[in-house]
């Protein structure tokens, strides 16, 4: 017997304004958006997360938020319901090139080294580290108190049609769902994507990106911390606290066998070979509890929209993860879109006319493409060791970590104090 969705009815055909398929963070942020002005939407998913006890050990997937997606998410409402279970503020972030001696020692001294703290620029946080897990759910609250919106999960997709004027969404019990506009925010492998006919461009990363909680020793801490080296950059992200204990999100990048070596270790082996590797800021580890690794590759769409059709998120983009941005470009996208559909739908203009769609394209394609082609600037700089470009980018490390306006400039830029904003995300409205 098919589990009751929430929010369904019986009806065989069903009329909306917005179907998005995918009710993860993108797709559902984009939902309250739309929801909270009046816009008629249907949301399709096949899995819901299950709650998340308070004394749950953490999960693995987590995600850095920007001050800018911070308030995104405040604005939808959802932010307070991520707040009542747990995220943990960073305040400090430090990067720095791992540097040894000649005989292989690892060099201590951090004379190349840049941090950023809050302290320069009078604002409480960096950002927070949150479970995508704790993001979802709290959208998923915002979205269960929006009438609005009808969230039909777990519910399996038969058929998705792109060909006509008006969307159509047909699941597995016979029931079709059609929109003006059909938002595809399904992942890397998004359906909606490929039904639509839309091309999407990829190039592999030759590393993998291997991902770890674990228990740490000494409290919660406050700085998430960025090691490059020449198979990858070596990092960590400070977790809740969750019934007195502390714990880690470990990021290591490495070419693929070695990430596949580093999976097979027995969790002591693990741990010896973590503490032998990394750095000597990462705190003593008391426990491994799970660990996971995937490929990285860059990805982006030939279009963002075709008539009716438009991609947000990872079903839009991918960019190799070392900054973290990924997800927070993930909200840039919902906060433009939710805002240029809107004015659209207030203006009776069609929300899934060439000329809406482009306006978000237009938004978002520059700033996509800016921060990927960063990303590759300093995988390729990081991964090369030709002893000039050594010597040249340690020098620039070294005298950015001086240059105190500059650093508050990066800082601002990366939180999104500073730079063209969508509304959601002007942290000046509250």
């Amino acid at each position: 017997m098919r589990k009751k969705d929430a929010f369904s009815h019986s009806d065989d055909q069903q009329s909306y304004d917005v179907l998005i398929v995918g009710g993860g963070m993108v797709g559902a942020a984009i939902a309250c958006g739309l929801g909270n002005q009046g816009i008629k939407v249907a949301v399709f998913d096949h899995i819901e997360p299950e709650p998340l006890p308070p004394n749950a050990l953490p999960e693995l997937r987590v995600s850095a938020l920007s001050t800018a997606s911070e308030e995104i998410l405040r604005q939808l409402g959802a932010w307070s319901y991520m707040a009542g279970m747990r995220m943990t503020p960073y305040r400090r972030m430090a990067v720095w090139e791992k540097l040894h001696t000649p005989w292989g020692k690892e060099l201590t001294s951090r004379n190349n080294r840049v941090m950023f703290d809050t302290q320069q620029i009078d604002h409480p946080q960096l950002g927070f580290i949150v479970e995508n897990k704790v993001t979802q759910l709290g959208l998923l609250e915002a979205i269960k108190r929006c009438p609005s919106i009808t969230f039909l999960c777990p519910v399996h997709i038969q058929k998705i049609d792109t060909s006509t004027n008006r969307p159509m969404v047909e699941l597995s019990d016979g029931r079709r769902f059609y929109g003006d506009l059909l938002v595809g925010a399904d992942g890397a492998n998004s359906r909606v994507r490929q039904t639509a006919g839309i091309v999407m461009e990829q190039r592999d990363y030759e590393q993998q990106c291997l991902v770890a909680t674990v228990e740490i020793a000494g409290g919660c801490q406050d700085i998430t911390w960025q090691a490059f080296t020449p198979t990858g950059p070596e990092a960590f992200l400070p977790l809740a606290d969750i019934a007195g204990k502390s714990y880690g999100s470990i990021v290591w990048y490495h070419q693929p066998e070695k990430v596949r070596q580093l999976l097979t270790l027995s969790n002591e082996a693990f741990i010896k070979e973590l503490v032998k590797t990394f750095p000597s800021e990462l705190p003593d580890i008391v426990q491994l509890h799970e660990r996971a690794a995937f490929p990285i590759a860059r990805r982006h769409v030939s279009h963002y929209f075709r008539p009716g059709v438009v991609l947000a998120g990872d079903a839009a983009h991918t960019i190799n993860p070392l900054a973290g941005q990924g997800v927070n470009l993930g909200f840039q996208d919902a906060a433009w879109l939710i805002e240029i559909l809107v004015d659209a739908y207030q203006s009776n203009e069609s929300l899934g006319s060439p000329e809406v769609l482009a306006r978000y394209e237009n938004a978002r394609r520059k700033d996509n493409t800016l921060m990927m082609t960063a990303m590759d600037g300093f995988y390729h700089s990081f991964s090369n060791q030709n002893r000039p470009l050594k010597l040249l980018r340690n020098t620039g490390l070294a005298l950015a970590g001086n240059l105190s306006p500059a650093v508050n400039q990066v800082m601002k830029y990366a939180m999104g104090l500073s730079g063209k904003q969508p509304k959601l995300a002007s942290v000046d409205k509250r």
